[in-house]
């Protein structure tokens, strides 16, 4: 039983993100990044609570959408270096 409820609700979170925009995913990929799941957690409530209070531009989005799609792209390995910054949209 509990591998069905753990089944749908990874199905059920595939569909949202593809509703959620590219800056909310890029954002969202910082939160892995996380050492332990109550961080984890705490971030995605933050990244939750901004995209609900500010929207990105269509010109962010686009940015934001080249930056998911960058190779290498985004990741906790590099993230502390200038290039892993720039690579996450945090650092231009």
């Amino acid at each position: 039983m509990h591998r069905k409820v753990a089944a749908a609700a990874a199905v059920a979170l595939l569909g949202l993100a593809a509703c959620k925009g590219n800056c909310r995913q890029l954002s969202e990929k910082m939160c892995d990044c996380a050492t332990n799941t109550p961080d984890r957690e705490n971030c995605l409530s933050a990244i939750s609570q901004e995209a609900s209070r500010v929207a990105p531009t269509p010109d962010q989005e686009q940015v934001c959408g080249a930056l998911l799609k960058a190779t290498p792209g985004c990741d906790c390995h590099h993230v502390d270096t200038l290039e892993g910054k720039r690579a996450c949209g945090m650092a231009r």
